[in-house]
């Protein structure tokens, strides 16, 4: 049964986080708020570690992984190219609900892209993500905390009904927000392509890229 660590959602700074680095190091999987739902965090670097996040899920191995990072500053190792669109939506809505997508790099285990050679990636407006994110150091794969079909889980009792027998570590932040994910965004395309519609409506993302203000 996964380990749960209760953490305070608006102030984690002062939380042990070991055990779920330490998880995460070891090729685990941690359950930790985001601004929507709770997601799947696990060493998108590691192959085993992502084979493990599908396999646990049930997941369509056709379909890609989401990515989490601390910051911009993680973005050059798993991507080929940041075009200047994608700069000016990083700069308005990171950290925020809007997933990039990218070219993805080599860095990349190939089942994290699902065989697509593109990545989304975003940079999580909640604390105990970022903060889990930024305290690990490079990309963490940022799916929905559920059995693939099943409701996403909001709240760490959520989680544990649903994967508790199958993950390492809960992070109970406490009930997230849920309502709409992230947007996804494809900014291989020119102009930038919505492939889901979500928190981030595409009318401030047309006012970004069309150089006026959200």
């Amino acid at each position: 049964m996964a380990a749960v660590i209760e953490i305070d959602p608006d102030n984690p700074a002062g939380a042990d986080l070991t055990a779920a680095l330490q998880a995460i190091a070891g090729g685990g999987i941690v359950a930790c708020p985001t601004e929507t739902y709770y997601g799947l965090a696990a060493d998108a670097l590691s192959a085993e570690a992502v084979e493990r996040v599908y396999r646990i899920k049930g997941r369509n191995y056709r379909n890609p992984l989401p990515l989490i990072i601390g910051g911009e500053k993680d973005l050059p190792l798993l991507v080929t190219d940041i075009p200047t669109a994608a700069r000016r939506l990083m700069a308005a809505f990171w950290p925020g609900p809007l997933t990039l997508v990218f070219y993805a790099s080599g860095a990349l285990p190939p089942l994290v892209t699902a065989g697509t050679g593109k990545v989304g990636i975003r940079v999580s407006s909640h604390p105990v993500a970022s903060l889990l994110a930024s305290s690990f150091g490079r990309a963490l794969t940022a799916t929905s905390a559920n059995v693939s079909g099943e409701p996403a889980g909001a709240s760490s009792d959520d989680v544990l009904q649903s994967l508790g027998q199958r993950i390492d570590v809960i992070l109970n932040g406490g009930r997230t927000p849920g309502g709409p994910g992230s947007t996804v965004l494809d900014t291989t395309t020119t102009p930038p392509t919505i492939l889901r519609q979500g928190a981030v409506e595409g009318a401030s993302i047309l006012r970004i890229l069309e150089g006026r203000s959200v």
